[in-house]
């Protein structure tokens, strides 16, 4: 069984690394965490170039660190994973993507990431969409409050 995690390091992604490690012992399930850094060249936000690079290096040092940390719990509980840092316009799209193209069994994503209640009126939550469109099945967590 093959079980995405996205990963953004909010409480909800990282009440999904429980249950994903509770999938990897019980059903020896293949983890893969994945964070997706969102795509900012194409976009115009009167940057020099030397802020547009060092925003990105900003974001991926910071994708980095969240699977690093992600990675590190499921270890401590002695699950492997395997890590995936991608960049894209559309995180739900790339997750999606990513479990298509990869023959995933079953996405595990956090109710809620960082963006927040408020974008999530805006342009409906990452969770959503991907629960949506995913070709597989799609366990979303809620973390206590």
């Amino acid at each position: 069984m093959k079980v995405l995690v996205p990963v953004d390091g909010s409480k909800y992604s990282m009440e999904g690394l429980k249950v994903a490690s509770d999938y990897a012992r019980t059903k020896g399930a293949e983890i893969s965490l994945i964070t997706v850094t969102p795509y900012i060249s194409g976009l115009d936000l009167e940057l020099s170039a030397k802020e547009l690079q060092s925003l990105e290096e900003s974001m991926k040092r910071r994708g980095e660190a969240i699977l690093e940390e992600a990675s590190g719990i499921l270890k401590s509980e002695g699950v492997s994973s395997r890590t995936i840092l991608s960049t894209a316009v559309s995180a739900a799209e790339e997750i999606v993507s990513f479990a298509d193209k990869e023959k995933v069994d079953l996405i595990i994503i956090g109710y809620r990431g960082l963006g927040g209640g408020a974008t999530r009126f805006l342009m409906g939550s990452v969770a959503s969409k991907v629960a949506t469109h995913a070709p597989c099945s799609v366990y979303v967590v809620k973390a206590p409050d």
